[in-house]
């Protein structure tokens, strides 16, 4: 099969020692594009995320959409057998992703310094709760430590309410993309520059949160001012909220400039909005939102969603509606653009999850495959790849290596 074929990444070997969610997504975004990504997991054990909810048929549909398109072997790198085999795919592979405690895979004689001496061209992404050096780096961190820490769930709810977690592990998946992103600037830098040698990267959960907190850090360093939770208000611009409509559908709707604030006071047939002094320029409506959001709502709440549409159509007014995984589901845009797409699971049979995203025009990515079982690629691997004898392979099973 051409390179076309298995994708852009075809030939780019990775692998993956990490687990749970924020080390594989990033390797999962490689395997969708054609890279060959060898998930390393603890024999008979496995990664955790195998084990997250929901399931069908006790198999996790989080893991069949987390685990798509690896191969997955398992080895025990706390034996000096596991940590050699491990030194023997690092020589043939491109990238190593891990997310241990920093200091663990040094523990393992697997450090970057080791796995430098063995492969010089290998990038190795280690992901980490706060990151490999500093006060907390031996602190262990998960998704919702990182983004309270970060400063995300400060942020999240309503002025008069606790704080809360965003509703999934964004956290996790914000780091996941970070890493990503960082191993493909390495590699450019190793493939394209003159150096032609790999690196380590350094990607802390926490941090991911922090480097996404918009003008937050800017505000307090230079004003002195901490922002606080505004629930579904905006900071920013006004008029931001959702809005009820009459037959019960949360309509989100935000005005993000002063032309298009002219263009829904003309919309609801409220010129006189359009020329009242408290809502002429973004700041004046900033001060007096409360206002403002009083005045319009009652119009959302007199029309149904196609009405709205219609209006909003016809004056160039932009708008959302507030989705479940139903709405997702249903949606002619997902549908026609074919956001959902259908894998086939060897164990549970057909599962539908979200497709590959950026679509690229001549390189696009592809869902090939649903998790594999645990240690499903063994004999590949270890066998074909490394070139293990079957009674070397039995021996290694026997003594739990693999």
């Amino acid at each position: 099969m051409d390179r076309e074929k298995l994708g852009p990444l075809s030939g780019l070997r990775v692998l993956e020692l990490a687990t749970n969610v924020a080390g594989p997504l990033g390797a999962t975004l490689f395997a969708e594009f054609g890279a060959e990504v060898i998930k390393v997991e603890i024999p008979a054990i496995g990664d955790p995320a195998r084990h997250f909810a929901p399931f069908y048929e006790e198999k996790s549909l989080t893991y069949a959409v987390l685990g798509r398109n690896k191969k997955s072997v398992t080895l025990d790198l706390r034996k000096p057998q596991g940590q050699e085999l491990l030194k023997r795919l690092v020589k043939i592979s491109d990238v190593l992703i891990e997310n241990f405690r920093p200091g663990t895979m040094e523990k393992w004689g697997l450090g970057y310094e080791q796995i430098k001496k063995v492969n010089p061209r290998m990038i190795m992404v280690r992901v980490s709760g706060f990151g490999q050096d500093g006060p907390y780096k031996d602190r262990a961190a998960f998704d919702r430590i990182a983004s309270a820490m970060g400063g995300l769930t400060y942020l999240t709810g309503y002025p008069e309410s606790p704080p809360v977690r965003v509703g999934l592990n964004l956290c996790d998946e914000i780091a996941g993309l970070f890493s990503a992103f960082g191993t493909m600037v390495a590699l450019y830098h190793r493939d394209v520059g003159e150096y032609q040698i790999g690196q380590w990267i350094d990607v802390s959960l926490c941090e991911s949160i922090i480097r996404l907190l918009e003008g937050v850090i800017a505000e307090y360093g230079k004003l002195g001012k901490i922002r606080e939770r505004s629930g579904n208000l905006n900071e920013v611009v006004a008029p931001a909220d959702n809005f009820l409509s009459r037959d019960g559908k949360w309509v989100v709707f935000v005005v993000t400039s002063d032309g298009l604030y002219q263009r829904f006071a003309k919309a609801i047939g409220r010129e006189d909005l359009a020329q009242d002094p408290r809502f002429l320029k973004n700041l004046d409506r900033l001060k007096n939102r409360d206002a403002l959001h009083e005045i319009i709502r009652p119009w959302f709440q007199g029309r149904t969603v196609p009405e709205i549409d219609k209006i909003f159509g016809e004056n160039g007014v932009p708008y959302g509606l507030v989705y479940n995984a139903k709405d997702i589901w249903e949606d002619p845009q997902n549908q026609f653009r074919r956001n959902i797409v259908e894998v086939q699971d060897p164990e549970i049979g057909p599962v539908q999850m979200q497709s590959v995203t950026p679509r690229l025009s001549e390189t696009p990515g592809k869902v090939r495959s649903s998790s594999p079982g645990l240690g499903e690629h063994n004999q590949e691997v270890w066998g074909e790849i490394l070139g293990l004898t079957e009674e070397e392979l039995e021996d290694l099973r026997k003594e739990g290596v693999i």
